[in-house]
């Protein structure tokens, strides 16, 4: 190991040791009961709400994915996919949040999304409950696996070793982590990550336009490739038969700009839906100390989202500057590389390395959160509410840790290929999670007709137009080809509607329950 290797490997060790750190600290809190364990009894301060929501659900695509797109092929999909994000932040936390954090106090005193849910519709049958708990398992072990290929891409790439053991090591210290210290160490450690991540992105624009000659320089760059920097163009990297982009005399080579319609930015833009079904978000809006205090989580969350994704678009237009063409970024895969190969190439051992814990501390806060609530929904939802109602805390618990190491086995598996592209595994889970939970989560807290049925239809339909979506109809191309959470949110928003109209309204005691959460004072 070279002198700058280990200078690197001191400064994120050092930063895992702050993050353990955190979880001792908070874990002797976290295994009083399930409650502090899973959702922190509901004592999370703004800062903390706000931070810890969105570095969980950003994750390592924020810092390697979305630069990759934008360096790869340009504006376009950057573009309208981080603008849909940052409308779709702020408009849940200004309408959702308040909503939910008082329904899930007065109903039932939910501490969990399928719980909320279950006890909205006052299910006898908890089928609300498994539906919601089955989905969260399959859709968050595919967010973990995209967690831990990052794991494996930033250790592989720094230290020039095994892409499959560094990745297992990555997985096993988030699961470590996460069995510490629970909700409140994942919270804590979230908002210190949220930092690190935002001055990361920060200063990496800012020193790479100085090494590029200024942001004029980067710009013209950007426009001497075909349709990189159009809104209503995509720039193609030409390849061959391996995916490997060509190059002629040292420069990548582009072929005609291809169109991106009307109907592209829609289906990008409507990545911002996927943020009414994301539990890692939703479970902070349930858990912040006081309503009055979302208001504060709401500034904090819109202006963090916003500057962090245009710093993250702007360092794939850097990268393309500094670095046209080169074997470490010439895939699609690997061109998910860029901020790791700008990191590494401008600065010192010491401070690159603190800068990579920037993508270990994205990757961490979002896999942690993903490991921590798909391992409750099973703990909670299914093991407690169908299999074993009388189950004590202890049990409970035991059932959770047992399931988060199951789910991180499968993630390894799915994470298991080196060209894995962790966009498309982001993209895909979040489509199912907005597609399954957002439309339901919107008409239980704003329209008192919802009934039991059509919530079941409504998330059913939406999940399984996801996978027939992606798998099936999106092969046709064409109109076809949009991302398939678009076209599952109808589904799912129609099914709800529907089958609602088509069946018994709501008891006396659920438009009561819906009253009152209506009217909540604290």
């Amino acid at each position: 190991m070279s002198t700058d290797t280990l200078k690197v490997l001191i400064a994120m060790v050092s930063y895992m040791l702050i993050v353990i750190g955190i979880g001792l600290f908070f874990a002797k809190k976290a295994q009083q009961n399930s409650e502090n364990y899973f959702l922190g009894g509901r004592s999370l301060g703004p800062w903390v709400a706000a931070m810890s929501a969105e570095a969980s659900d950003m994750s390592g695509w924020l810092l390697m994915g979305l630069p990759g797109l934008a360096y790869w092929c340009g504006l376009a999909d950057a573009f309208w996919t981080a603008l849909g994000l940052a409308v779709g932040t702020y408009v849940n936390w200004l309408i959702v949040a308040k909503r939910l954090r008082q329904y899930s106090a007065v109903s039932g005193d939910s501490i969990t999304i399928p719980d909320f849910l279950s006890n909205r519709f006052h299910e006898k049958k908890k089928v609300i409950l498994a539906i919601s708990a089955i989905f969260i398992l399959v859709f968050f072990t595919v967010y973990a696996s995209s967690c831990f290929v990052t794991c494996g891409k930033l250790f592989s790439s720094l230290f020039d070793a095994d892409y499959h053991l560094m990745m297992i090591i990555g997985a096993v210290f988030v699961v470590f982590y996460t069995v510490l210290g629970g909700f409140l160490a994942e919270s804590a450690s979230d908002f210190m990550q949220g930092v690190v991540m935002f001055l990361a992105l920060v200063f990496i624009v800012t020193l790479g336009v100085a090494n590029a000659g200024g942001i004029s320089e980067v710009i013209a760059n950007a426009k001497e490739i075909p349709g990189y920097l159009s809104l209503n163009s995509l720039a193609t990297p030409q390849l061959n038969e391996q995916g490997v982009q060509l190059a002629s005399g040292g420069a990548p080579v582009f072929g005609e700009p291809a169109p991106y319609s009307v109907l592209n930015m829609a289906s990008m833009l409507a990545w911002g839906l996927g943020y009414f079904g994301m539990p890692q978000v939703l479970l902070r809006f349930m858990a912040i100390r006081k309503v009055s205090e979302l208001k504060q989580s709401r500034r904090i969350a819109t202006v963090w989202c916003f500057i962090s994704l245009a710093a993250a678009v702007f360092i794939g237009f850097i990268g393309r500057s500094l670095f046209p063409y080169t074997d470490m970024l010439n895939t699609k895969s690997l061109s998910e590389n860029i901020f790791i190969v700008l990191s590494q190439s401008m600065l010192h051992p010491l401070f690159a390395g603190v800068v990579m814990a920037g993508i270990l501390a994205a990757t961490i806060s979002s896999s942690d959160s993903y490991l921590l609530i798909a391992a409750s929904a099973f703990a909670k939802n299914i093991f407690e509410g169908i299999i074993k109602k009388d189950a004590d805390d202890k049990a409970v618990m035991m059932v959770s840790r047992i399931m988060l190491l199951t789910i991180s086995l499968v993630g390894i598996v799915i994470a298991w290929d080196d060209q894995s592209v962790i966009f498309s595994l982001v993209s895909f889970a979040w489509a199912g999670f907005g597609a399954v939970f957002g439309p339901i989560m919107l008409f239980s807290l704003f329209w008192k007709r919802t009934t039991r049925a059509g919530a079941v239809a409504g998330m059913i339909s939406g999940g399984v137009m996801v996978f027939l979506w992606k798998l099936v109809i999106s092969k046709l191309g064409g109109l076809f080809a949009i991302y398939e959470l678009l076209p599952a949110f109808i589904v799912s928003c129609i099914a709800i509607v529907a089958v609602s109209l088509a069946t018994k309204e709501p008891s006396k005691e659920i438009y009561d329950e819906f009253e009152a959460a209506v009217n909540y004072k604290e």
